[in-house]
């Protein structure tokens, strides 16, 4: 037999007439309070999988986010690292150029000692003095300097001197040089101490 069950029960065949309730609920008809509930337990699973999916694509943007600051801070890290060894390495070869060349600079300041430079060297030791300075190489040490023994080798004491009121630089044999703060050689003097010492 053919139709909806409507039609069948219109019909009148009692083995296939069905109740009116059945009827309505196979067509559409009104809603059991059960029927309520399954439709808002959906509703609700569908508001929860949202949430839950938001929540989730939340805490992976976060921990993303957090790998991105993790990484942009080793980076400035490894830069500063860098550039602070690339810092060390520009002293390290200054210094070590620089530190034979204190040798001709003690060639220079005995030879001054001696009598005037003719032009053409002393042109020449102008330019080398110039030019060990200009890359930070700094002179230091002259008589009446007061005595420090971190600066100065003392070779010898001289006895006192009633005009000095601590142990002072009497005589500098070989001038010292500093690098910034890097010492490249001591000062070599003489020096003498007060009359109360």
């Amino acid at each position: 037999m053919t139709g909806t069950p409507r039609d069948q029960a219109a019909a009148g065949d009692p083995a296939e007439q069905i109740s009116g309730v059945d009827n309505w609920v196979e067509e559409g008809g009104p809603l059991e309070p059960q029927d309520f509930d399954d439709v808002e337990g959906s509703a609700a699973t569908g508001a929860d999988g949202e949430g839950d999916e938001l929540a989730l694509t939340q805490a992976a943007l976060a921990e993303r986010t957090l790998d991105l600051q993790r990484l942009q801070a080793e980076y400035l890290n490894y830069k500063r690292r860098v550039e602070r060894d690339r810092e060390v390495v520009k002293e390290n070869a200054t210094y070590a150029a620089l530190a034979p060349i204190t040798e001709v600079l003690d060639t220079i300041d005995r030879a001054r000692e001696h009598g005037e430079l003719e032009e053409g060297l002393r042109s020449v030791a102008d330019q080398l003095e110039r030019t060990v300075a200009g890359l930070g190489l700094e002179k230091f040490g002259a008589p009446g300097d007061p005595f420090d023994p971190n600066l100065h080798e003392a070779l010898a004491h001289q006895g006192t001197d009633p005009d000095v009121d601590q142990t002072t630089v009497k005589f500098v044999a070989k001038a010292g040089y500093k690098l910034g703060p890097r010492m490249v050689r001591a000062a070599q003097v003489l020096v003498v101490d007060p009359v109360d010492a």
